[in-house]
């Protein structure tokens, strides 16, 4: 026949009444089930008091915690945070100390977990951030070693929003070009490059901020128009996130186009941008400067030596170095397996250099962008392969090596 199957609470409940029939003594029951006798006190007192009830387990969680909130304390954050629905936890302590200075208050994140129990906390949202720009940045004691790039804040003109791009040289303070667009893509982006170089010629880096279409969350922050740029032999750079001093000169002429030609803005973006060159041609023939002594801008400039090629230049690679065709799904074929590396690269020949043993530096033309763990087939950024020590520094090599096909030292 088949075992009988049993619980804990029908043993305890066969406990209580061998000890109810008196048989035995109560020592002896317990040895037989295997119980301590303060075990087996515990459950004859519940079944006393509780009956069958008494014979089930409790759960474990404690009744009480030393760092609970007491529940008035409680009403009166929730009360406040309901008034002030922008104030945060430290806000809201500091408001209740200052009010309440005797009574002792909770930290702000068991505050925060109270708000989020009672569903009046706005979680944050969680970014993907681009991967930090690590090199040096290049000089600006000359004319086109370093271009300014950025879309000044939108504005509306009319109907429709503008979006000013502009482009400076950063000696000179030269306005290479500001123009409006009604949005910020890579493509009429890129036109305005491109019409910028055919004038001007090649610069020798682009700063830029860590918006689109500058650079994105893939690997070194590129971005479609960045690797236009490093093809070009032009080193795009960027400056951390919050610090738009790093781009001081540019946000400068961002003020004086501001007050010029944007307040008010003009009725359409068609007049909009007759203004933005009007203001053009007055900033750089008229209007003198005087961190240029007072010259002008286009006393300052001179056009670039490099000249924007015919065709976009192949990646030059060093002997030592594996290239490697990266599919339009963003993958390679590393030693017989499938790495991924961004679909931003798709398209593109990287280069893959053993710097230290199992690390190798990952580049496109002489810009380098990450580092490989062969271990682990997984690539990271520049600056964590740094703070681990997996490649010494003198193993990167600067991006302003040489601009491609000139000769021409980019160690500014």
């Amino acid at each position: 026949m088949p075992w009988k199957e049993t619980c804990a609470v029908e043993q305890r409940l066969e406990f209580i009444r061998d000890v109810l029939r008196g048989d035995l003594s109560k020592a002896e029951l317990c040895r037989g089930y295997g119980i301590s006798r303060p075990t087996g006190d515990k459950w004859i007192e519940r079944f006393v008091e509780h009956g069958m009830d008494g014979l089930s387990d409790l759960p474990s969680i404690p009744h009480h915690h030393r760092n609970q909130v007491p529940d008035e304390l409680a009403a009166m954050l929730l009360a406040l945070r309901r008034e002030h629905m922008t104030w945060g936890p430290k806000k809201l302590k500091a408001y209740l100390e200052r009010k309440y200075p005797a009574m002792k208050w909770p930290w702000p994140s068991t505050i925060g977990q109270l708000l989020r129990n009672h569903g009046i906390s706005v979680g944050r949202i969680r970014r993907h951030r681009t991967p930090p720009y690590t090199e040096p940045f290049a000089g600006c004691g000359q004319p086109n070693t370093t271009w300014c790039g950025d879309f000044k804040g939108q504005f509306r003109t009319g109907s429709s929003m503008c979006y000013p791009l502009t482009i400076t040289d950063a000696f000179s303070r030269y306005l290479l070009r500001c123009q409006g667009m009604p949005r910020p893509h890579m493509e009429p982006t890129k036109s305005i490059f491109e019409s910028a170089f055919r004038e001007y010629g090649l610069p020798l880096a682009i700063r830029s901020d860590n918006g689109t279409p500058f650079a994105s969350n893939a690997i070194g922050g590129l971005s479609r128009l960045s690797i236009w740029w490093i093809r070009l032999g032009i080193v795009p750079e960027r400056i951390e996130p919050g610090h738009p001093e790093q781009n001081g000169r540019h946000e400068r002429m961002h003020l004086t186009l501001k007050n010029e030609t944007a307040s008010p803005s003009r009725p359409s973006l068609r007049s909009q941008q007759q203004r933005f060159n009007a203001f053009r041609q007055e900033y750089n023939t008229q209007r003198p400067h005087e961190a240029l002594d007072q010259r002008t801008p286009a006393d300052a400039y001179q056009a670039s030596p490099r000249p924007y090629p015919s065709r976009l230049p192949e990646p030059q690679y060093d002997a030592d170095t594996t290239v490697r065709y990266v599919h339009n799904n963003g993958e390679v074929t590393w030693r017989g397996r499938r790495l991924y590396l961004g679909g931003v690269l798709g398209g593109q020949h990287v280069g893959l250099k053993e710097v230290s043993d199992g690390y190798w530096l990952v580049s496109l033309c002489q810009m380098p962008l990450g580092v490989l763990d062969d271990g682990r087939r997984k690539v990271c950024d520049l600056e964590s392969a740094k703070r681990h020590g997996w490649v010494p520094a003198t193993a990167l090599p600067s991006p302003f090596r040489c601009a491609p096909g000139t000769g021409q030292s980019m160690n500014v």
